[in-house]
């Protein structure tokens, strides 16, 4: 199993001076190919920064970057876009799809964007995958938000990326339609081989995870195997100590 994201003594400075906030500190972590991830922390502790950076989305101020065998520092921002749209998943709390398409429209978008052919059969598979079947043609309006994050995840893996992000994908989501959701996360790392690295606050979501990495003041402080949900709340009440 080799390593999908590497980030060796990653830091983010935002600002100058005096008034520099640094929202990761010297930060190394390497997610595994076929790996379902978690990332927890409180807020303020740089979970969406590392994210970010980990995504190619943002630069970082100092360390190293790779997806797969690709140095991503010193990249301009024209092929770190091109990476992303051939080689990265996205998943947010907000589903992003866009209204006047259908559910089909929605998923094969990045590969309109980017100019690139449809593979039919790949779009049938993950269109069952997701659960979506007999949903293509009916627009994001009529589809209940657990529908609506389901296209968004067929639409993040139709490019077949090496790795999908997730910035708190159950965050707009009731409980049981939660469930569900991460239960496709689970299956699709699982059943597809799929990587899958997520920010989530919520102990339950993080206890779907292969791995949880705790995140404090810009630093990982602690990593999980085997999370339960109530083993990574209890870890959650003493972040504030590093204990």
């Amino acid at each position: 199993m080799t390593d999908v994201v590497r980030l060796d003594a990653v830091s983010k400075v935002y600002g100058r001076g005096q008034g520099a906030v640094a929202a990761l500190r010297e930060v190394s972590v390497a997610i595994p190919r076929g790996s379902f991830t978690a990332v927890m922390g409180p807020s303020g502790s740089g979970k969406s920064t590392f994210l970010h950076c980990a995504a190619g989305l943002d630069v970082p101020s100092s360390g190293s970057v790779r997806l797969g065998g690709t140095e991503l520092t010193g990249m301009d921002e024209t092929r770190l876009t091109e990476l992303r749209r051939q080689r990265v998943g996205f998943v947010f709390q907000a589903f992003n799809l866009v209204p006047s398409l259908t559910v089909v429209e929605n998923v094969v978008l990045p590969l309109r964007l980017a100019g690139a052919r449809v593979d039919q059969a790949w779009l049938g598979e993950v269109v069952s995958r997701v659960g979506l079947d007999g949903r293509t043609g009916h627009l994001p309006a009529q589809l209940s938000g657990g529908q609506q994050q389901r296209v968004a995840i067929a639409r993040a893996l139709v490019t077949r990326p090496e790795v999908v992000f997730g910035d708190e994908p159950t965050g707009a989501l009731d409980t049981m339609t939660a469930r569900d959701v991460l239960t496709l996360l689970r299956e699709i790392v699982d059943g597809m081989g799929q990587t899958v690295v997520m920010v989530t606050h919520d102990p339950l979501a993080a206890s779907y995870a292969d791995t949880v990495l705790y995140l404090a003041d810009g630093r990982v402080v602690d990593a999980m195997t085997a999370p339960t949900a109530d083993r990574v709340a209890e870890r959650m009440t003493r972040l504030g100590a590093w204990v």
